[in-house]
């Protein structure tokens, strides 16, 4: 019995460390992106409007708050895109 216990412990272990890897892999490419978008504001060479930025916060903020969700309860994924209405 030890031993299966034992299996039990090492499969839990394997799982936390690919969830670990996978993880830190995944929130350090989105900081990354959102890097990129701070990088948006550059007025000298983009144009947009507050409203432009607004939308691109909200959708940020949904889709953070729909993936922050699915840790507390059981949810189906989602493929978010995103358009700026004109």
């Amino acid at each position: 019995m030890f031993a299966i216990f034992n299996l039990g412990t090492m499969k839990l272990s394997v799982r936390r460390e690919k969830f670990v890897k996978l993880a830190e892999a995944r929130v350090s490419k989105a900081l990354k992106e959102f890097q990129l978008i701070g990088n948006l504001s550059n007025r000298s060479a983009y144009e947009y409007t507050d409203e432009d930025v607004k939308q691109m916060f909200r959708a940020l903020q949904k889709a953070l708050d729909a993936a922050k969700l699915r840790f507390s309860e059981t949810g189906a994924a989602s493929n978010p895109t995103f358009r700026l209405e004109e």
